[in-house]
């Protein structure tokens, strides 16, 4: 019985030393995947890409040129106007500027609003900017900084479709 227990604790003492290794592998591979995770948000978000953005990246949309926050085209900004109305970001009105903006555009029918595809990306919150990147509005999140970018991106497009109906 005696010869049982060193090996029994020797088997646990490598037991708990192979866990530990594969534990320390587990958080070595977590903390490698959020760097490039993080490495990756912040290459795409200076290009204007779909995943989120980093804090500087935010901070400059709030502080930067109103094109970077404006839509590129008028069915773009219909759409985005849509995508607005839906999330309850703004409430200025919107729904009256959107349906005069959709029925200046011809895009009154499902039919023809299903056929374009800058709608469809604006109902998305693909936001086609005025700079000629996308911004993804749903992909910024609910974060305070968030919430900011989509209420002064939602604005800039409301002020955008009221003077194409002027």
């Amino acid at each position: 019985m005696m010869k049982a227990k060193p090996w029994v604790v020797a088997l646990a003492v490598t037991g708990a030393v192979f866990a530990g290794q594969a534990m320390a592998a587990s958080w070595q591979d977590q903390l490698s995947s959020a760097a490039t995770q993080l490495s990756e948000g912040s290459q795409s978000s200076s290009a204007g890409g779909n995943s989120g953005l980093s804090l500087g990246a935010l901070s400059g949309l709030l502080n930067g040129s109103n094109q970077a926050l404006s839509s590129g085209s008028m069915t773009n900004a219909a759409g985005i106007l849509q995508y607005c109305v839906q999330n309850n970001i703004v409430d200025n009105n919107v729904s009256n500027v959107k349906d005069q903006l959709m029925g200046k555009l011809g895009l009154s029918s499902p039919q023809k609003q299903a056929s374009t595809t800058d709608y469809q990306q604006g109902i998305m919150g693909l936001l086609n900017t005025g700079e000629g990147k996308q911004l993804n509005l749903k992909a910024l999140g609910d974060t305070q900084m968030g919430k900011q970018v989509k209420t002064k991106a939602c604005d800039l497009v409301l002020k955008q479709g009221k003077q194409f109906i002027s």
